[in-house]
């Protein structure tokens, strides 16, 4: 560890979540905006659904740890989603037992603490032809149709009204966007810089509107050794210096 301790916002998924700090990820924005605010921590695991971060949960989120995460981001769904392979292998899960992985796992986050916070993420739409022209020879042939990631999209937004959690509907999210297949992916399926931008942005705004207390909201948040200094940048008169902590203009884009 090291200090000061901050609030802790853990984003915990499968691919998704594993790259949300490249291509101008969304974990990465996150990072930016919670800077000096809370720690933003990556638990993402490549081709991962739903059944198997289920076996895990109580290891990545222990229940007798000292400290627990103020907000747990949550995205399983779009390898759950694809259709089943002949032989019973891989990583399609019944919709009826995702929905009931997603129910325990979202049980076992609320029950860590009073005041960690739970946001689902909802399985995003995929671009089919891209899908299929970017098949690998190493791997058998991969199904993924929007028909079933609605499916599973609808049912997580479903379950997240039943228990009373917040959720980011992915799957209507990206098709608001202009050019939404061209925009959003870099291979269909995994997000370009600007997917990721959707993807904070409806994160970021969930967090603001949500009535929580503590807010969780960036600008409600304490910033950490905010206080003025003899050793921060001099003023144009040079007669007192500027506090710096607070400066967002170098941000590619201005978050609210």
């Amino acid at each position: 560890m090291v200090g000061p301790s901050r609030p802790q916002i853990v984003l915990f998924g499968s691919s998704i979540v594993q790259m949300s700090f490249g291509h101008g990820g969304w974990g990465a924005i996150l990072s930016e905006v919670y800077a000096r605010k809370a720690d933003i921590i990556l638990r993402g695991y490549y081709g991962w659904n739903s059944s198997r971060a289920l076996e895990v949960v109580d290891k990545v989120f222990p229940k007798d740890a000292a400290v627990q995460p103020s907000l747990v981001v949550v995205y399983f769904g779009g390898n759950d989603s694809m259709a089943p392979h002949p032989s019973g292998l891989g990583p399609h899960v019944p919709l009826t037992e995702y929905v009931d992985n997603m129910k325990k796992i979202a049980l076992h986050l609320q029950s860590l603490s009073d005041s960690t916070r739970i946001i689902f993420l909802s399985c995003p739409p995929v671009d089919e032809a891209k899908v299929r022209q970017n098949q690998s020879p190493y791997l058998s042939e991969v199904i993924r149709t929007n028909d079933l990631c609605k499916t599973y999209s609808d049912a997580c937004v479903e379950l997240c009204q039943e228990l009373g959690l917040e959720v980011v509907d992915l799957f209507s999210t990206f098709q608001k966007a202009d050019d939404w297949k061209t925009v959003c992916f870099t291979d269909g399926i995994h997000l370009s810089a600007q997917g990721s931008k959707l993807v904070a942005a409806e994160i970021l705004r969930v967090i603001k509107e949500a009535e929580w207390n503590p807010s969780l909201h960036w600008k409600s948040m304490p910033t950490e050794f905010a206080e003025d200094s003899p050793y921060d940048l001099v003023s144009a008169d040079g007669k007192q210096t500027v506090n710096s902590s607070e400066w967002t203009y170098f941000w590619e884009e201005q978050w609210d």
